[in-house]
This record gives structure tokens, sequence and C-alpha cells, in this order.
């Protein structure tokens, strides 16, 4: 989705490759305004950590090339292809297109009698947060999922351990076919465990793309 930081008055961001850029992991993109330059090159004390000692990497990315560390250049090849294909499809295509399978997602799980953790208004497209139907085993539906379908879906965190399944429909993977896969999967899953779903997710699914 569209994070436009300046405007937002964002001094500080970054993400993992990993993620909706849809590059291998292992690099982190970071962008930081003029005033997060003006801390980082006015700092009275020394960086503790070399690892991120953003006063060496910023000379090393510039005219110094103040040593730091060894680029990652295959990691950066991945990278560039990534953004070829981004800037390839557009990004208002992209933002809409997450947006969509999003809400085809979430339409087929609520049509089965699911619900979202987050209110409609604070929901990401790219991480859907599905509330675990009381008495469903999160682990074994996570693994069935898995060895079945070959569908990974994360589990919750901290608080939210055994509670909720985090479902992402990130970059390359967040297409149609992604969607109806993993609703049809799921609702095998939960039928196989015993668990009644109601009929009409692929129905829903279809209203949304239609």
């Amino acid at each position: 989705m569209e994070i436009s930081v300046d405007n937002m008055g964002i001094d500080a961001a970054y993400s993992g490759t990993q993620k909706c850029i849809s590059c291998p992991p292992g690099l982190a993109p970071i962008s930081f305004s003029s005033a997060a330059m003006k801390a980082l090159n006015t700092r009275k004390t020394p960086v503790p950590s070399w690892y991120l000692d953003m006063s060496m990497v910023k000379s090393y990315w510039g005219a110094d090339r103040k040593y730091h560390h060894t680029a990652p250049i295959n990691m950066i090849y991945a990278l560039r292809e990534a953004l070829r294909i981004i800037a390839e499809e557009g990004l208002q295509e992209r933002f809409a297109r997450h947006l969509l399978n999003h809400r085809a997602l979430v339409a087929g799980l609520e049509a089965m009698d699911l619900s979202m953790l987050v209110p409609e208004a604070e929901r990401l497209p790219t991480l859907n947060a599905v509330c675990i139907p009381e008495g469903v085993d999160d682990v074994k539906v996570r693994r069935s999922l898995l060895n079945d379908f070959g569908i990974e879906i994360g589990g919750g965190l901290g608080d939210l351990q055994g509670k909720i399944w985090r479902v992402g429909l990130m970059g390359h993977s967040s297409t149609r076919k992604n969607v109806l896969l993993f609703l049809t999967a799921l609702e095998t899953v939960l039928k196989a465990e015993g668990i009644k779903v109601s009929p009409g997710a692929l129905e829903a699914v279809s209203a949304v793309y239609s």
C-alpha cells in the first residue's frame, strides 16, 4: 500500500526485501528524512554498534566509499529485477491488486463465519489477522495446510499466540489463485477437524472479483 513518508512526516522507515517487493530476503531498504540525516551527522557520541553504524553506512554508499561491509552484489541484482517488475506492473495497479485480493479474502472468510481481528478501517491488505474459531487446534490446522496443500500461514505472536492466524498476501503471492486456493484448503481442513463451516465462500469471493 502507498506510504508517503515525506507527507506523513516519517523520519526513518525500513522494510525487508522479502515482503511486498518479493525479492529474496537479506536486504533492508531504508529511508531517512533530512531531519534524520541532520541528527545523524551532528551526533556527539560514537555509535556503539558496528552493524547499525549508519554514519559508516552513509559514507560507504557515498563518495568517500568508507568501508563498512562487502556489498551483497547478487542480492542487489535481485532487488533491481524485483523493482523492474514492480515498475512494469505500475505502483497504482499494484496497490489496487493487493487491496482487491484482501477484500476477496475477507469476504470468503466472513462467508465461512470466520472473523478478522482488526477493525476494517485499520486493516492492512498485505497481512490478514484471522481469529481462530473456538475449539480449533491452531498448530494442527497450520500443519495440515502446509503438508496437504503446500500453504504456510503464520500463527499469532505474543499475547495472540493460539488466537489468530496471520495470512499474508504480499507481492507475488497476492493473487486471485492463491486466495481461492487458501479458502478452499482452509474449508477442507476445518471440515476434517469436525468444524462446521458455512457454505458460500467462493460465491462471496466471486462477487468481489466481479
